[in-house]
């Protein structure tokens, strides 16, 4: 089994700079892929950057040139650095890791974290 935790979050100014940080514990040789999502009350869970295999893939409009995806020295770490915060990136972000078909994520292999809140103020 896998257990996913992430870390970093936290109150920063708007304009500000946070990492957060997914790591992963257990059979990770059934990862291959990560994602980082997040999710603001009455909403929906909204993907906001994707890594596949070792490179990162893509990132939701509202935070590109602003959001970096990046994966540590070893498989089980992905990393979102968050710079230029704006209050709208307020949320609770949350780290899912598994192993990519090439299209989804196979039940069996699709760990989520808990979550941690990040809060940009004006």
């Amino acid at each position: 089994q896998v257990q996913v935790a992430e870390s970093g979050g936290g109150l920063v100014q708007a304009g500000g700079s946070l990492r957060l940080s997914c790591a992963a514990t257990g059979n990770i040789f059934s990862i291959n892929a990560a994602d980082w999502y997040r999710q603001t009350p009455g909403n929906q869970r909204e993907l906001v950057a994707s890594f596949r295999n070792g490179v990162s893939t893509d990132y939701v409009d509202s935070v590109k040139g602003r959001f970096t995806v990046s994966r540590g020295n070893t498989k089980n770490t992905v990393y979102l650095q968050m710079n230029s915060l704006k209050p709208e990136d307020t949320a609770v972000y949350y780290c899912r890791m598994g192993y990519w078909s090439g299209t989804y994520y196979y039940r069996e292999y699709d760990y989520w974290g808990q979550g941690i809140q990040v809060t940009v103020s004006s």
